[in-house]
């Protein structure tokens, strides 16, 4: 089916940021969900957590050695110690029976509450064993002061005090302090359920044996792996064939079973490439609904479009019609969404049955919420990268090749999935970093090639990777950051600092 035709090379290409911009004003974090403290690692939180308690609940002793009262020890040192009655010993969890009164002292561990009366601990390293009117008692050999070696109830915490806030990546610090007050459970962000796919007659299973003409569908396995490394679940759904009506199918299917959707390969310019097509039938759609839009607001009996003195008038018979509400008489809406409509209202006049059934799938797959964000970007590799929104869920159209799908993720799918995730500030902090050799291709549009990070005489060193074609493997299994030159004719020389986006290890 020919859904192309001469639009197909109709693609302005937006900046790397806008795009990435488009993408995150179109997405919001998904609905949130309870994890058990233990598996709650890497997941990001979604509420505000507060202490229970103060913290220490109790005053608590900062290391092994004894209670004591400081005036006892005041005057204290090796050349005149201070010996003193040991009425108790305590473990941490255990509570003293004895109080400490003047001249005596509890023997006590790390952790341990300080008992009644005391208010120092001195280091057992400070102390020395003795024996007084034959009981069991210590020598002090250093002096000691009120609140030495003693962590006081809320030291570190009040009761109410802010623990983590919403967005915060949850680690192995906040899982020990969270349990500490209670929190068996944590509020954290879902994570996101990315279909995986990949377009191409081409591409075989990657346990099939090659064929003439015929690769291995290497990408969708990459894509699944970014999918786990970035906090998503994936749901790989296999290769497609360079067809409509089966790409179609695939995507309705995704949608019911993901919040996300990944492709790869179909998005260039060819005559086979079905992910633009469907892009470009997409964006038609919407230039279609914005010219009905206008068609009937500047008909009689509708509000027109501006113009100093227009008359608002709505249409008499469309019950709560609303200045450019082009849903009430229109089949699309005018922020470009395309809406449903009966099968017979689709097609164009001469088409056979099998094109009426795919435009009624187009139809039914471009539901509330459906458009393009970007079908071209200015970089290299990648340029074909484009971003559409179905039902209101984000699909994004990788190439093909593996050098510029693996480019593509990192720049447009990762921090979509960051931001689903409850990230409030989802794209990658930019590093700068020397570069170790000169890059003399010049593009005009960004490139982004792969490097090695290395640390030299305490600088931050780029090393550019070989095989940097976009269709080249072997160098994004080493990839610690993509560089970016900037765009012009002659690149960037050794020497020179150049912007860095860190990849996730």
């Amino acid at each position: 089916m020919g859904l192309q035709g001469t639009s197909r090379f109709n693609r302005r290409a937006v900046k790397v940021s806008e795009a990435q911009q488009r993408v995150l004003a179109a997405i919001q974090p998904l609905h949130t969900e309870k994890a058990a403290l233990w598996q709650s690692g890497g997941r990001r939180l979604a509420e505000k957590l507060v202490a229970t308690s103060d913290w220490p609940p109790f005053a608590r002793s900062g290391l092994d050695g004894f209670a004591i009262r400081g005036a006892d020890a005041a005057q204290a040192s090796p050349e005149h110690p201070v010996t003193l009655r040991v009425v108790d010993a305590i473990a941490a969890g255990q509570v003293a029976r004895e109080r400490v009164g003047p001249g005596t002292a509890v023997r006590i561990m790390t952790g341990a509450a300080v008992p009644d009366g005391a208010d120092a601990v001195v280091m057992l390293e400070q102390t020395a064993d003795a024996e007084l009117d034959g009981q069991p008692a210590v020598r002090v050999k250093h002096a000691a002061v009120p609140g030495q070696n003693v962590a006081p109830p809320g030291e570190e915490f009040r009761r109410g005090s802010a623990l983590a806030e919403p967005g915060a990546v949850i680690r192995p610090g906040h899982i020990a302090m969270l349990g500490s007050f209670g929190y068996a459970e944590l509020p954290v962000y879902a994570r996101p359920r990315v279909a995986v796919f990949a377009t191409g007659t081409e591409l075989l299973p990657v346990d099939a044996p090659l064929e003439p003409g015929k690769i291995r569908d290497s990408n969708s396995a990459m894509v699944a792996a970014m999918v786990v490394q970035y906090g998503g679940e994936p749901v790989v759904m296999g290769t497609l064939p360079d067809r409509v009506d089966a790409v179609v199918e695939a995507l309705t299917a995704a949608l019911a079973v993901a919040d996300c959707i990944v492709t790869t390969g179909g998005v260039s310019v060819g005559d086979y490439d079905v992910m633009a097509a469907i892009l470009s039938r997409l964006k038609q759609q919407g230039r279609n609904s914005r010219q009905a839009c206008q068609n009937r607001e500047g008909a009689e009996g509708t509000m027109p479009v501006g113009g100093e003195g227009a008359e608002s008038t709505m249409p008499a018979d469309v019950e709560g019609a609303k200045p450019h509400d082009c849903d009430a008489v229109e089949r699309f809406s005018c922020d470009g969404t395309l809406l449903p409509e009966p099968e017979s209202a689709v097609s164009p006049d001469g088409e056979d049955d099998s094109n009426r059934s795919i435009e009624a799938e187009l139809h039914s797959l471009f539901q509330d919420d459906s458009r393009v964000l970007f079908d071209k970007v200015a970089m290299r590799p990648g340029s074909p990268t484009s971003a559409m929104l179905l039902g209101g869920k984000p699909l994004f159209a990788l190439s093909g090749n593996p050098g510029a799908c693996f480019v593509g993720f990192e720049l447009f799918v990762r921090p979509a999935l960051s931001r689903m995730q409850g990230d409030p500030e989802p794209l990658p902090l930019a590093v700068e970093a020397e570069l170790t050799e000169s890059i003399i291709k010049g593009s005009p549009h960004e490139r982004y090639v792969r490097a090695k990070l290395l640390m030299r005489e305490g600088r931050v060193l780029a090393e550019p990777l070989g095989f940097g074609k976009s269709s080249m493997m072997a160098s994004i299994p080493e990839a610690e950051a993509l560089l970016v030159v900037p765009p012009g004719s002659k690149g960037v020389s050794s020497g020179e600092r150049v912007k860095l986006i860190p990849i996730q290890r």
